[in-house]
């Protein structure tokens, strides 16, 4: 089969690779109908990350299971799945409580020996415990896959942001950041109910999407400039709730400065540079909380999907240039460039 794999910093390569077999009776092999580049996956396209060369890469995808393991009871050839961005058995504690990301049998894939997104197949292990079954008729739905292609990451990761965030109904909250991630945030806190969602961004396009999603303001400015503007559009005492979706030292730092006292922040942005972001004794003195980290999204999708499924909430927009597998190094180039927001890959 074919799929994307990464040599050096800036050098992405589609070529032949094994075709993915059942290794272990838990196992599905799956023909991947849908991919898409996270901006997380730019921190290994710079060179910010390490991987070997030739490791595959991609974490997002749902497809059609073409074979499963004698022990897999849950999936059947011909079934539409889609797959988190990590897998995990399901039976552990941490599966049990919802935090399928910290499974000790868990991995992410594109890690090393694994099979990456952005191909034409992937081996799955614990299909019963990672796997989501989608109805068969939405294969033949193009708009549909795409936005069930979100529940991979994004969607869930803007879900569980939101959630560390403390969003209720009629809170106020702000996004920090204007990627594919903190759009999802603003649009999982309209889900939830915030009544004014404040969100921080340059990009006119995205802040399009943002305004589309349901946030109320938009607040351009970054930096101290930003931390005044939304103080002012909050009567001097910020956001019930910040959706930090960045991870650097500088968004941390506003996250901080535009929480109102006595709320939280709920953080996503994978960090990086982000270690001296946060000054405890301000968020001592003003009682501000911090949750989040990496996203349990499989814990988040069957509460999801059938929003998605119903068309009250659709995230497809944030998918702005489609490549099929060839198109996929120019699609990082696209993404690096900040000519396009999320690309969405048709194998």
């Amino acid at each position: 089969m074919r799929a994307t794999t990464i040599h050096a910093p800036f050098d992405m390569r589609v070529e032949g690779v094994p075709d993915p077999v059942i290794q272990d009776p838990t196992d599905v092999v799956l023909r991947v109908l849908r991919a898409c580049i996270c901006g997380s996956d730019l921190w290994a396209y710079r060179g910010e990350s390490a991987r070997q060369p030739g490791q595959r890469i991609g974490h997002e995808f749902l497809g059609i299971v073409e074979a499963a393991g004698a022990e897999v009871t849950g999936f059947a050839a011909g079934d539409l799945v889609v797959a988190p961005f990590v897998w995990s058995d399901g039976t552990c504690e941490y599966c049990a409580e919802g935090l399928q990301t910290s499974c000790p049998r868990g991995g992410f894939w594109g890690s090393v020996g694994s099979d990456g997104g952005q191909g034409e197949a992937v081996r799955v292990p614990f299909a019963d415990g990672t796997l989501v079954k989608l109805p068969a008729d939405a294969a033949s739905d193009d708009h549909l896959l795409t936005a069930l292609l979100a529940l991979s990451d994004v969607l869930g990761t803007g879900h569980h942001a939101a959630l560390g965030a403390g969003v209720r109904p009629g809170s106020t909250v702000a996004v920090v950041g204007d990627g594919a991630v903190g759009l999802c945030g603003v649009l999982a806190a309209k889900r939830l109910g915030a009544e004014r969602i404040i969100a921080l961004g340059r990009h006119t396009a995205r802040t399009d999407i943002a305004r589309a999603f349901g946030a109320t303001d938009v607040v351009a400015e970054r930096g101290e400039a930003a931390e005044a503007a939304v103080r002012e559009l909050t009567g001097g005492q910020g956001a019930h709730g910040v959706i930090e979706a960045v991870g650097t030292e500088q968004s941390m730092r506003t996250a901080v400065a535009i929480t109102r006292d006595g709320g939280s922040i709920g953080y996503v942005g994978v960090p990086h540079g982000s270690g001296t972001g946060l000054d405890l004794s301000v968020m001592f003195d003003r009682n501000i909380a911090l949750r989040g980290g990496v996203a349990p999204v499989r814990a988040y999708i069957p509460e999801l999907l059938p929003d998605v499924l119903a068309g009250t909430i659709d995230p497809s927009p944030v998918f702005d240039l489609t490549v099929d597998l060839d198109g996929v190094p120019a699609g990082y180039k696209a993404m690096d460039d900040r000519t396009a927001l999320k690309v969405l890959v048709k194998p």
